[in-house]
């Protein structure tokens, strides 16, 4: 066995409890106790299909029920494609990580029960998997032959050759012989000629599939591709990282998704002259964003995430990475996965410190990473936060949302990032991951043509943070080294500017938006709130006139022209949260509700709408109790601005040169 060494089995086998044996049973229940179920055919699709089209949830899987599937918020029955395609999906992946879970079990107890089931497991696979079609369509993929992706069949067999190599001693030589070949080294030869040519997350994932097989079969070939050639770990690490250690494509859940399949590669590595510890970029790439857990004590969810990607729960990378690189850092973020959890899991069985060191959980705390692209900023005084994402164009996972924000009061979202749903779901593409569902600059409801935006200025003093910066598509169309496809519209940004300047004071967030709109297309400056608009007696109630994402808001409403507004939000055990809107020329509001993320409850959409060819704008978002501020005098001429507001009954001003950043706030 390569995993571990009769030794280091030995001592698990004593650290092993009862109850770390039980949830291995229960995690496996499916499969251990019913009689082995392994597709004859290449009839599996794709797990992302398994959702709810109208709530966005996964649907309820049923080992008895391959054509029957139901939806766990209103019981909604649904059959057909790509419903099948996606149980069958969901059943290689249970198979797959059985054969991991159950190799270990018996590696545990010695029980032959759970030696016969992997054995039977991977001689099933072994029976079919040659001959099983190759087949696909899924978006950015290459096609698979138990899966319909190259990244399914990567993580199938990661599990197949892990659990091979927990009862490879046990089997005879022509049944190595039978997996080995039939199984393992078919997939890594499909995995190899299916690998793409591009910086991604799948990349990671195949390459580290293909060097752990390689590893365990003593197969050079296999490893050198895996760590050394274009595109292989090494490459990915060089090229697909911020000298910040952000990983390029932009969302947290694929950043550690990559780092998954490495960890999974380096587990096996650590002790020898693969170790891929060496790269600089490796711990980087493991750190950096436990620095952007904000005050909810959850990662934002930037770019594509799905709902419940965003929580810490990731004892599988950090008891390794604490063992191997002890830190405080990874201690604290131990501490806090284990918070309100037993360590009492087999990550810490297998790859623990016998005790951890004592440590305070994560904390929210301000973070300026200019590469990376994202600013988030926390006033612990308060306990409020804002991240503003100023991020490069991050490819096929990115959400076309340059200069948005995420708010939180109090450690409450009031203006999240939405995330996304399962890929497969209506609302991915229609909704989610699109311009005019965050909380940024809209134009004609379409999706911002890639951008990489510009940093301008940013000053952090004891009076005020100042974050400004500035999309100009004017310029060349960002690229990736990565496949992408194109949901944008340059035409409706064609030579479109806009600047937003973030002044972050005490329990006040004051933003300047600036657009130049040279063929007057239709601006919406959005926001969605959690809460409930509480509608002053002008505005009415109209037919939504949109189109696009949000084509689907309802109980739209909308204010006459000014040049200045003021919203109010209830917001659930908090106390009102308010907007107060000032304008260059007068503007709308249009409101309304959209879904949330998970789509069973809404959010309070609000749209400032303008086609002037100069729009300037400024939001003061109050984050008080009292509902204290008021603007009282507003002058933008050219370049400068200067700004008299009263809070909590005192006048105070700021001043803003926009050609020169210079701020002042006496």
């Amino acid at each position: 066995m390569l995993q571990f060494s009769e030794s280091e089995i030995q001592a698990i086998k004593e650290r092993a409890s009862v109850s770390m044996i039980e949830t291995l049973k229960n995690n496996n229940d499916v499969v251990l106790n019913h009689d082995t179920l392994v597709p004859e055919t290449g009839i599996a699709t794709w797990n992302l299909y398994y959702f709810c089209p109208e709530h966005g949830v996964r649907l309820t899987w049923d080992r008895y029920k391959p054509k029957s599937h139901c939806c766990p918020v209103d019981g909604k029955e649904f059959t057909g494609e790509p419903y099948d395609g996606a149980w069958w999906r969901w059943l290689n992946g249970l198979n797959a990580k059985a054969c991991y879970d159950l190799g270990l079990l018996w590696q545990l107890t010695g029980d032959n029960l759970y030696l016969e089931k992997v054995t039977g497991i991977l001689l099933k696979y072994a029976k079919y998997y040659p001959d099983y079609e190759e087949h696909g369509g899924i978006p950015y993929n290459g096609p698979g032959k138990a899966n319909a992706q190259t990244l399914c069949e990567a993580n199938c067999h990661l599990d197949f050759a892990r659990g091979y190599d927990f009862v490879k001693g046990q089997l005879s030589t022509e049944q190595q012989q039978y997996v080995e070949d039939r199984l393992l080294r078919e997939g890594a030869e499909f995995l190899m000629k299916h690998r793409t040519a591009q910086l991604h997350n799948h990349e990671m994932k195949i390459n580290a599939t293909v060097g752990v097989i390689g590893l365990i079969l003593d197969e050079q070939n296999y490893i050198d591709f895996a760590l050394n050639t274009e595109y292989g770990i090494h490459y990915q690490l060089d090229h697909g990282c911020t000298n910040e250690g952000m990983w390029f494509e932009g969302s947290i859940h694929y950043h550690y998704y990559a780092l998954q399949a490495l960890l999974n590669f380096e587990k096996m590595a650590c002790n020898t002259p693969y170790s891929v510890s060496s790269n600089t970029n490796f711990l980087k790439m493991l750190k950096f964003p436990l620095s952007l857990v904000l005050n909810n004590g959850e990662f934002p969810r930037l770019n594509d995430s799905i709902d419940g990607q965003q929580k810490l729960t990731h004892a599988h990378l950090f008891e390794f990475a604490q063992r191997q690189y002890p830190c405080e850092l990874f201690a604290r973020t131990l501490a806090s996965i284990y918070q309100n959890i037993s360590r009492d899991n087999i990550e810490a069985l297998l790859y623990g410190v016998d005790e951890l060191p004592t440590a305070k959980p994560l904390a929210c705390h301000t973070v300026h990473a200019k590469e990376a692209g994202i600013t988030l900023e926390f006033d612990a005084k308060n306990d409020n936060a804002l991240l503003f994402k100023h991020a490069p164009y991050g490819g096929e996972h990115d959400h076309y949302d340059r200069l948005g924000i995420i708010l939180t009061r109090q450690g409450k979202e009031i203006l999240p990032d939405l995330g996304t749903t399962g890929y497969g779901a209506e609302l991915h593409c229609s909704y989610y991951k699109n311009t005019a569902t965050h909380n940024t600059l809209v134009v004609n409801q379409h999706n911002q043509s890639p951008i990489n935006p510009q940093l301008n200025h940013y000053l952090q003093d004891e009076k005020a943070t100042v974050i400004d910066a500035q999309v100009d598509w004017t310029q060349e169309e960002a690229s990736v080294d990565s496949h992408t496809i194109v949901q944008w519209n340059s035409k409706s940004y064609q030579d479109v500017k806009y600047r937003r300047v973030l002044i972050w004071l005490d329990n006040l967030l004051v933003e300047l938006h600036k657009v130049e709109n040279p063929h007057q297309q239709q601006l919406d400056l959005t926001y969605h709130v959690r809460g409930a608009h509480k509608h002053p007696q002008q505005m009415v109630a109209v037919d939504n006139p949109l189109q696009g994402p949000l084509a689907r808001m309802t109980q739209t409403r909308l204010s006459a022209q000014a040049q200045s507004h003021e919203l109010i939000y209830k917001v659930e055990k908090q106390a009102d949260y308010s907007q107060h809107i000032w304008s260059n020329q007068p503007c709308q509001i249009l409101t309304g509700y959209a879904p949330d993320n998970p789509a069973i409850s809404d959010l309070a959409y609000s749209l400032v709408q303008s086609t002037e060819p100069q729009f300037n704008a400024v939001v003061l978002h109050d984050l008080s109790d009292e509902q204290s501020v008021s603007i009282e005098y507003i002058e933008w001429e050219g370049d400068r601005l200067n700004c008299t507001f009263v809070k909590d009954g005192q006048e105070q001003t700021l001043n803003y040169d926009l050609a020169s950043c210079a701020f002042d706030h006496p």
